[in-house]
């Protein structure tokens, strides 16, 4: 019970603090001018100030350094990893960048991530310990992008965090993995809350890449600790949903010859919302899946194979059902 209540306190904490950073983010970045500009494959039919993300990004990384305080290395290194990516967002967010000098510098925090700290296997050991950090590199720097991809309407990529980390909260404390996970998890999920109060539809305030990039780094990083702490299959299941919209467009552009980086709304949830759906109504459903994704990474404490298949087809569903609310993006004729 002890246990329980530090977790609802630290969460709590970070919701307000996010959530009052985030009204302090919004009139500087309206007084600045930094706005996220409607154009052919946004969302929005009006400007609203980008970049509001950074609050909640330094709630999260203050009380993390002071949950492990004082810092040792394998704690510091996905912190500074973090601030770098969240560096590289805000200059991308004032200055749009060139997705190769982007990509590079993301590249290199991700780099350092799994390279600078120590290292404990997340699925191989031994003599191959090299290849797991290559791996995971490789998946951190897919996972902030696909974040990045996946934060094209009102609310999706806040309550998407908010819930992954309700998840790795749940499944820490039913395996008994220990406060830590828990307690940062906690955090995470109450900064994402206290910026949504600002991001529900319609949203008056954007994450920007410094928001989004950095989010999607910080609950890759606690789903690497849920997977190298035994639970794999309920860490691929929590963001389910955001792994396959964004791998399976991210592979149907590719098949059709379109460049990966350019600009588009050919993901599910993008073509929902172009057929006629709201923002929230479909923020609402992707959330009742994630919810149910939560029971089955519960689920797969005790039964991993039957609770991923369950998972694979609870996604596909909705994925599916999405994709049909609209058109073809014209990027693909």
């Amino acid at each position: 019970m002890a246990l329980a209540g530090e977790l609802i306190i630290v969460g709590i904490v970070a919701l307000l603090a996010s959530a009052a950073l985030t009204g302090l983010a919004l009139r500087a970045l309206s007084r600045y001018g930094v706005y996220d500009q409607p154009n052919a494959r946004s969302l929005h039919a009006t400007a609203k100030p980008r970049g509001g993300g950074a609050a909640a990004v330094l709630v999260v990384l203050a009380l993390w350094a002071w949950l492990d305080w004082p810092l040792d290395r394998g704690d510091a290194v996905p912190i500074g990893a973090a601030l770098i990516l969240a560096v590289i967002g805000a200059l991308d967010d004032l200055k749009e960048l060139d997705w190769r000098p982007r990509l590079g510098a993301q590249a290199c925090a991700v780099a350092f991530a799994v390279f600078a700290g120590p290292w404990s296997p997340v699925i191989l050991g031994g003599e191959f310990a090299w290849l797991d950090r290559a791996l995971v590199g490789l998946a951190l720097l897919w996972f902030v992008n696909l974040y990045n991809f996946m934060d094209g309407i009102d609310g999706l990529a806040t309550s998407e965090t908010a819930i992954v980390c309700l998840g790795v909260v749940a499944v820490a404390a039913v395996a008994g993995l220990g406060g830590g996970l828990g307690a940062k998890g906690a955090v995470l999920g109450g900064a994402a809350l206290g910026f949504l109060a600002w991001n529900w539809h319609p949203a008056r305030i954007f994450l920007g890449d410094v928001g989004s990039v950095t989010l999607g780094f910080l609950v890759a990083w606690l789903l690497i600790e849920l997977a190298r702490s035994g639970a794999l299959a309920a860490a691929i299941i929590l963001p389910g949903f955001f792994l396959l919209d964004a791998s399976a467009t991210l592979i149907r552009h590719t098949l059709c010859g379109v460049p990966f980086w350019l600009p588009h709304r050919d993901h599910a949830y993008q073509r929902a919302v172009q057929g006629g759906m709201s923002h929230a109504g479909v923020v609402v459903r992707i959330a009742g899946l994630n919810l149910a994704l939560v029971a089955l990474a519960l689920f797969s404490l005790a039964a991993p194979f039957f609770a991923l298949v369950a998972a694979a087809a609870a996604t596909v569903g909705l994925w599916t059902w999405l994709s049909t609310r609209g058109g073809d993006d014209q990027s693909l004729r």
